[in-house]
């Protein structure tokens, strides 16, 4: 069985984590984001994963090079020359998704993260018989999205509804599908919109089919998701793998803390907080929703919190980062600075009092 990850361009929204590795490589509880991914699909028996990338594919492959022998799931890139939209990557990549088994694919966003149902979707796809399968989440205010409006029984997909302004339902499509060979069929090798261009078709001919996610859903490419992403994923880890959830005394609910980190007497970690690999984490640290990526060093007394520290990073002593801070790689923030807010460039050295929310340059 074969997958799709619509891996997607310059990772603008995530920036300045994006400036050092591309998107789907960066950190996510302690792992890259495509990681997450990967792992679910082989799971349920894929053995080739392509890889739809337009920025930086060299990179992608050597990052992933033993990652694939780990596994045993074989991955490539199929590279666009120019943005080809969420359906114009499944023609580019057509030869290398078709091997005349005829059987389905997945497709995946590669900013999303839930808990991939992937086996339920099968069976799913399965016992429907139509030619497409996507997944759908419900919203609190369906009015900023795209709806789909569907038949709560069985799932057949009747239309697709932009930003409605009375209410139609509220299912959205999660960005999660199972296609047949044969959609690829209906891809023209031009810049589309599978959303726009290709499901409605499929639709209209009442070959397309809703499964409602359960468990959590989350768009995690840019900061404040990302934050919120995090916490809805150590949530579902406290409910399925609560082993992988650190404890003691100084943990405050849902905490990952990586096996090499270094943790200081009378620190209070979390709620919803990640620590990487080869962290030091010094004495009398408050961290809270927030992720602390590999090689990272918090100094006595720091407090970081609702903020992202960029690897091989330094927070200095009595410091406070808060308020959606986003370090890139390799910045050091001097002792008793208050960051408020705003994103810092890779390999920057921050000595201001305040940093306002802007790019520091």
């Amino acid at each position: 069985m074969k997958a799709l990850i619509l891996v997607g361009g310059f990772g603008t929204r995530l920036r300045p984590l994006t400036l050092s590795l591309p998107k789907p490589l960066v950190d996510f509880a302690n792992k890259p984001m495509i990681f997450h991914q990967i792992e679910a699909l082989k799971a349920v028996g894929v053995t080739e994963v392509v890889l739809a990338i337009s920025y930086q594919p060299e990179v992608m492959l050597s990052f992933l090079k033993d990652f694939e022998a780990k596994l045993g799931v074989k991955i490539t890139c199929s590279q666009e020359r120019e943005p080809m939209g969420t359906a114009g990557p499944l023609a580019l990549a057509r030869d290398k998704l078709l091997d005349g088994s005829g059987e389905p694919f997945f497709v995946l966003n590669s900013d999303v993260i839930c808990e991939y149902p992937l086996e339920q979707m099968i069976a799913f796809h399965k016992q429907h018989k139509g030619e497409a399968s996507i997944m759908v989440t419900q919203v609190d205010e369906p009015s900023k999205y795209g709806v789909v409006v569907l038949d709560e029984d069985t799932g057949l997909v009747h239309r697709f509804v932009e930003k409605p302004q009375t209410f139609v339902g509220n299912k959205i499509n999660a960005g999660v599908y199972l296609l047949n060979p044969s959609v690829l069929d209906r891809i023209e090798l031009r810049p589309t919109s599978i959303e726009k261009e290709v499901f409605p078709g499929i639709a209209q001919e009442k070959q397309l089919f809703a499964m409602v996610l359960p468990g959590f859903w989350m768009d995690i490419g840019q900061p404040k998701d990302y934050i919120t992403g995090l916490q809805l994923y150590l949530e579902s880890l406290r409910k399925k793998s609560p082993e992988k959830l650190a404890s003691g005394s100084n943990v405050v609910d849902n905490v990952i803390i990586d096996e090499s980190a270094s943790i200081g007497q009378g620190c209070l970690l979390g709620p919803d907080v990640s620590i990487g690999q080869g962290c030091v984490i010094e004495d009398g640290v408050r961290l809270k929703h927030c992720t602390v990526m590999r090689g990272v060093r918090i100094k006595k007394h720091a407090c970081v919190s609702w903020s992202i520290i960029g690897w091989h990073s330094t927070v200095g002593q009595w410091a406070r980062v808060e308020n959606m801070t986003v370090l890139g790689e390799d910045v050091h923030v001097s002792d008793e600075i208050y960051s408020n807010g705003g994103v810092v460039l890779p390999h920057k050295e921050i000595k201001a009092n305040i940093m306002k929310p802007e790019i520091v340059m």
